[in-house]
């Protein structure tokens, strides 16, 4: 792999191994498909899908973009992990989801081909799995028209995201693979705002996102503390 890719290879192979259990309700990607619901509402509402480009950046398997697609938007997903990227656009076929196409190239080489070319531009869960997400951050930036909106979830770096995201998550409920999150790449969100207001992003919400282990049900809140998403706006 190119040395100059915002990507760390382990990553990539973890992900890549796992692509044929994307769109397995019962694996390891459960949270993913019971959180989606949540944020895709939280998007729309903010963003109006419907009749927009958007991007989904680290789409993975595509359980985010599939589902923006169903919205009305026209969708580009984009990854580095080509196996997930295999998988998606066999569920796109599958599932007959219009509106879908899944590119394999990294974020910072689209934004230097199609500058300004989306309306929505979407990173959730990818943040933290790659070596410089200031990066990434500007990418969006670059890639979303002047009016557009920029999503971003990741995780708070603190005790208690640690506790909770990989003591909880990964050893005690296995909700996760082991090893799936390093604390070390966790983001707080006074720095991943930072990164925004450098890109030129101005930040408009801020939400967190929360989980019952005994109901096993996710919701939406102003808790932050652990996982959390940003909704910037690219100025006019």
């Amino acid at each position: 792999m190119s040395t100059n890719i915002n990507a760390d290879p382990a990553e990539l192979a973890k992900f890549s191994e796992l692509a044929h259990r994307w769109w397995d309700l019962e694996s390891e990607f459960r949270p993913l498909h019971e959180i989606n619901p949540l944020r895709l509402e939280w998007i729309d509402g903010i963003a109006a899908l419907a009749g927009r480009q958007a991007l989904d950046v680290g789409c993975g398997g595509g359980i985010l973009a599939d589902a923006m697609a169903r919205k009305g938007a026209s969708v580009l997903g984009i990854d580095l992990a080509g196996k997930a990227l295999k998988v998606a656009q066999l569920h796109a076929l599958e599932a007959s989801t219009q509106g879908v196409k899944y590119r394999e190239v990294s974020v910072e080489a689209l934004a230097a081909e199609q500058p300004g070319s989306f309306d929505v531009v979407t990173c959730m869960e990818m943040l933290e799995h790659v070596p410089q997400p200031a990066s990434v951050v500007k990418a969006c930036a670059d890639l979303v028209k002047p009016g557009g909106w920029v999503f971003f979830s990741t995780i708070h770096r603190n005790p208690k995201s640690f506790l909770f995201a990989i003591i909880g998550a990964e050893y005690v409920l296995g909700m996760l693979p082991r090893g799936t999150h390093e604390y070390r790449k966790f983001i707080r969100p006074a720095e991943l705002a930072a990164h925004c207001r450098a890109a030129g992003l101005d930040l408009r919400q801020t939400r967190g996102l929360q989980y019952n282990p005994l109901t096993r049900r996710y919701w939406l809140s102003d808790d932050t503390s652990v996982n959390y998403m940003f909704a910037t706006r690219k100025p006019a």
